[in-house]
């Protein structure tokens, strides 16, 4: 890696993190690159797609809290990243998603079957890596996989009558994305040798800077640009993916709220959105009403949460950062 994802004011720190990244990336091609050579294509293709590896980053992170860096954390970091990339292959399946980073998705070119049984065979590797570093981190792994599964099924199914849709996105969110960021930060700083509220803290924010990392992520494929996004904006309107703003929309439209804009449009959003000209129409209306900025301030909200969750940390240039990117994945809405 040529840089390090989470914003970094100490030399020291991101010389540590620099160094610990080049490894992960190593093992990483080391771990989809083992096996035949017929599955080993569709085992790398996301690898080489690039990545920002902010989960291994943030696992190396959080063990800077504590003794640091050490083999069971880089280990970890890896285990983390095998989990989040073969979850990307299940992903794009389901939401019939045609680009992934840039690059054209693995069904797009092997088909569902082959992308999901190479998605099945990351979540393996990702299993044997972190085998080896005892039963607690096996039942974190265990754990956390059961909650990606829960988070997928749950925004599959949708909400049951009586629930909330919003109070159900947030858990969705929690599930597909907390779960991933918070085992990560959870690896890291178990590693590093920190133990009762100091861990807990650290998996705290883990969850919550996730939560606040995917409402960002909301209001962004709203508000940025198809060459920031590498997608067209409103691609998840146009799959019917449920996001943040769209929700609130609902409800204020639902709760009987005097906004005639927002019911025309709801109304385009339920219509038929495949024409670039129509997505492109009910987007902008969107990004002009008043969800986008409670979406926004939902965000803020959860990085709050999860800064606050660090209050039993002593002061450190890591502890530092931790904040910083809490800030960073909120100032992204700016």
């Amino acid at each position: 890696m040529s840089s390090v994802p989470l914003p970094l004011s100490d030399a020291d720190l991101e010389s540590v993190l620099v160094d610990g990244l080049a490894e992960i990336e190593r093992r990483l091609d080391v771990a989809v690159s083992r096996t035949r050579v017929l599955s080993d294509a569709p085992s790398r293709h996301l690898l080489a797609a690039g990545g920002k590896r902010m989960r291994p980053a943030l696992a190396l992170l959080a063990a800077q809290l504590g003794s640091g860096t050490s083999e069971s954390v880089l280990e970890a970091a890896v285990g983390v990243e095998l989990t989040h990339l073969a979850s990307l292959y299940h992903d794009d399946v389901m939401d019939s998603a045609p680009t992934r980073r840039g690059a054209p998705s693995a069904h797009e070119v092997w088909g569902n079957s082959v992308a999901i049984l190479a998605g099945d065979l990351l979540f393996a590797r990702a299993s044997q890596t972190v085998a080896g570093l005892g039963a607690t981190a096996v039942r974190i792994q265990a754990e956390t996989f059961e909650r990606l599964c829960v988070g997928q099924l749950h925004e599959t199914i949708g909400p049951q009558e009586g629930d909330d849709p919003v109070e159900h996105h947030l858990e969705v969110l929690a599930g597909k994305t907390g779960s991933l960021i918070a085992a990560s930060a959870h690896f890291g700083a178990l590693f590093g040798g920190l133990e009762g509220e100091r861990l807990t803290a650290v998996v705290e924010y883990g969850e919550r800077v996730g939560v606040a990392f995917q409402l960002a992520d909301d209001v962004l494929d709203l508000t940025s640009t198809a060459e920031v996004l590498g997608k067209v904006p409103g691609t998840d309107l146009r799959e019917g993916v449920p996001t943040m703003p769209v929700l609130l929309l609902r409800r204020s439209v639902a709760g009987g709220a005097e906004d005639a804009e927002g019911r025309e449009t709801l109304a385009d959003l339920e219509g038929d959105l495949s024409s670039d000209e129509a997505l492109e129409a009910v987007v902008a209306r969107l990004r002009e009403h008043p969800v986008m900025e409670q979406a926004r301030e939902m965000a803020r909200e959860h990085a709050r949460d999860a800064v606050a969750q660090l209050a039993p940390i002593e002061e450190s240039p890591a502890k530092d950062a931790l904040r910083e990117f809490a800030q960073l994945v909120v100032e992204r809405l700016a």
